[in-house]
């Protein structure tokens, strides 16, 4: 229950939280006391109960949060979250009671990464410059696992509010969606066929791999998972159902960055190809005698690849062929998505090849390759538009249409599309109109 007192020439509101935790605040009006008293009292009434101590640090919570996430969450968004933790939040907050923590206080935290600094050489190497020692979008990250660590609190009754939400747009931590498209690397057609042919010449071995990221538009985690049950090549389709994380122990695999799997269509150039590549592999472990490993793309040893030595044969293809050395794995995929949009595929159907969540996502990420001008397309809206304007003119009823305009002169129903220009030498004066008159003022006169 909240109540006012007068204390010491102010005015106290006393009331406890939803946990049972005692508060005070101070007003040097009572109306002003009395209004927040009257606020604060629903919350009073409202008892929460947590399993979670009232006392506990910010340290003690994020232990127990990060126990939930291993059991939650992929395996690199965890050890991505407690490395967070280690290295920026707990140093600086681990020691704060949970409850404590306020929205001002985690602003402050995020300003002060922002304006740390570091000294770095110069371009010439004939000085030192200073420059950020954290990247906003380092920033952000720090900014959105709080703001987790804290909402799942809210949900276990910790506390009573997320104190960091809606900092990240405060503080511009988060990218705009211009920003984000700005960075995306794509190939335009040529550079993907000359990409493709090199990676034939210089790295046959890894020709199949690199065709299936630039025809299928898969991320590299998720065709390094692919086992041989996964191909369809008689449907000319395969199943993404898992993917490769580089935080994985050993060959440990989880599901795809959406959570779910998707099927997803091949080409028949791609198809014929992993043929091929299904017949290399049986004929090689022949030799071997060995079992044919699971994996459709594996090391001679038969274990899975691993993606910085791909990393690592593409630059080397990237370097043969000529082509710029910032594309990576990933932008086969982007270079998948651009030229489908390109070519005018349906944005759906994008989307569902990609495995994105939404069609929004896509429509976000490639948005700058979607064909902004189409004059066929309105050409076909108004096909035969003009013979059924001019019928629909013409059969007014009691009409009597403008010599060659196919226009009536005055109709009487339908949609009046065009009137016919008058000359203004035909018009006659106006007669015998009243005289504008003011109110009661402008009296008429006999004499």
């Amino acid at each position: 229950m909240a109540c006012t007192r007068k204390r010491r020439g102010s005015y106290v509101v006393d009331w406890r939280d939803g946990a049972g935790v005692r508060h005070w605040k101070s007003f040097d009006r009572k109306v002003d006391a009395d209004t927040f008293r009257d606020d604060v009292s629903p919350l009073a009434r409202q008892r929460t109960t947590s399993t979670i101590p009232v006392n506990i640090t910010v340290a003690g919570y994020a232990a127990l949060w990060m126990e939930k996430c291993q059991a939650t969450t992929k395996r690199s968004t965890s050890i991505r979250y407690q490395e967070l933790l280690d290295l920026h939040i707990l140093p600086a907050l681990g020691q704060v009671k949970l409850r404590d923590l306020s929205r001002l206080r985690i602003k402050d935290f995020l300003l002060t990464k922002l304006r740390e600094r570091k000294q770095t050489s110069s371009p010439d190497h004939k000085g030192l410059l200073s420059v950020p020692k954290f990247v906003r979008k380092t920033v952000g990250n720090i900014h959105a696992t709080l703001r987790s660590m804290l909402q799942s609190a809210l949900s276990d009754g910790a506390v009573r509010e997320n104190p960091a939400r809606e900092l990240g747009k405060e503080l511009h931590l988060i990218e705009s969606k211009k920003a984000r498209r700005s960075k995306i690397k794509a190939m335009d057609k040529q550079q993907r066929d000359l990409f493709l042919a090199t990676a034939y010449r210089e790295a046959p071995r890894y020709y199949p791999l690199f065709f299936t990221l630039a025809g299928v538009g898969a991320r590299l985690g998720e065709i390094l998972a692919l086992q041989w049950d996964d191909l369809k090549l008689h449907k000319r389709e395969i199943e993404i159902e898992r993917s490769l994380s580089e935080h994985a122990e050993g060959d440990e695999t989880d599901t795809p960055k959406s959570g779910y799997g998707r099927t997803v269509d091949l080409s028949q150039a791609l198809t014929d190809t992993l043929a091929r590549h299904k017949v290399a592999c049986n004929s090689n472990t022949l030799k071997l005698g060995h079992p044919l490993p699971r994996w459709v793309f594996h090391t001679q040893t038969g274990t899975v690849l691993d993606a910085p030595n791909v990393r690592r044969i593409m630059r080397s293809i990237l370097k043969h062929a000529k082509l710029p050395l910032h594309f990576t794995p990933h932008c086969l995929r982007h270079t998948y998505a651009s030229l489908m949009l390109q070519q005018g595929e349906s944005l759906k159907y994008v989307q569902k090849q990609l495995g994105h969540g939404s069609i929004e996502l896509t429509a976000d990420t490639y948005g700058d390759w979607l064909p902004m001008g189409n004059k066929a397309a309105v050409d076909r809206l108004d096909s035969g538009t003009e013979y059924q304007v001019n019928y629909v003119a013409s059969s007014e009823r009691g009409s009597k249409v403008v010599a060659g305009s196919g226009y009536p002169r005055n109709p009487q129903r339908g949609t009046n599309l065009q009137l016919p220009e008058i000359p203004w030498n035909a018009m006659e004066p106006a007669t015998r109109i009243e005289r504008a008159t003011c109110g009661l003022r402008n009296r008429c006169s006999t004499n």
